[in-house]
């Protein structure tokens, strides 16, 4: 049996989750990998052995990346491992991963996250699976973190299908508080690999020091932002984040051992693993 406590760290009020007997004080956050991007004669990633170690899977949705097989398979693997399943709509961009930005409407933008919520959701009915999440990909996703319009376009997109669906989005950033404005439950992301600017955007991967390819030095980031609330940008300063859930990509060679690593060390630390739903 666990109930809830709260212990000052830095002046401010933590949440913990306590044992019956007293035990040790620990924390809890998600950890999510983007899945499912492999398409055709394309294998991207290693989604079979990721998903035995996140706890919630962005499963791409056939425009940045994906395909109808890549979808079935990757939400059929999720269930078997217990894996939570969020949708990851992107721009129609596969060339470019869904990376490059591309002039749209709020409109636009409410129409692209429905219909990829729906083609996910097919097969999500079909294996008996409940969406948790929607969290945008690439481009997408680091437009609305700034722009407040489209990011209440694609959290009505979400609403209007399932107003129990969680929005997932960067800590800080206009997805936040637009999805608390539509009335959907808000998840703020952070990235264990990525570096952020002095405002909590995320740096243009077109930067040098944007990705984080140090992997203590990751591990180390991602420790202090779910334990301090608080993250170093890449001019130095120390900002404040909030970690519901942290994102582990899953599509370089060294993904599976980092996300192993990240795992075992949150552990370590008494951070408790679960999904957003839990």
């Amino acid at each position: 049996m666990w109930c809830k406590s709260f212990k000052i760290v830095d002046g401010k009020f933590r949440k913990y989750r306590q044992g019956k007997q007293g035990g040790n004080l620990m924390y809890r956050v998600d950890l999510n990998s983007d899945l499912g991007e492999s398409f055709g004669n394309y294998t991207i990633g290693m989604d079979e052995e990721i998903l035995k170690y996140v706890s919630s899977a962005n499963v791409a949705c056939g425009w940045h990346a994906g395909d109808a097989m890549g979808m079935e398979k990757t939400v059929a693997l999720a269930k078997e491992f217990g894996t939570a399943v969020g949708a990851h709509p992107g721009f129609p961009d596969l060339v470019g991963f869904g990376r490059r930005n591309m002039a749209v409407t709020p409109d636009e933008a409410k129409a692209y996250v429905r219909y990829q919520l729906g083609a996910l959701m097919a097969f999500c009915t079909a294996h008996d699976v409940k969406i948790q999440h929607v969290k945008p990909h690439g481009a997408l996703y680091n437009m609305a973190a700034v722009d407040e319009k489209l990011a209440i376009a694609m959290c009505e997109a979400v609403y209007e299908v399932d107003k129990d669906i969680i929005f997932m989005g960067l800590a800080g950033s206009k997805m936040i508080t637009a999805a608390e404005k539509v009335g959907l439950r808000a998840a703020s992301e952070v990235f264990a690999d990525r570096a952020y600017n002095d405002d909590g955007t995320l740096v243009s991967r077109k930067l040098p020091g944007a990705v984080i390819k140090d992997k203590d030095l990751a591990i180390k980031r991602v420790i202090r932002m779910v334990k301090e609330g608080k993250v170093e940008s890449i001019s130095g300063n120390d900002i404040a984040i909030k970690a519901d859930s942290i994102c582990v990509h899953g599509d370089n060679p060294k993904a599976l051992e980092f996300v192993k690593n990240i795992r075992e060390t949150l552990i370590a630390e008494g951070v408790e693993i679960k999904n957003l739903s839990l």
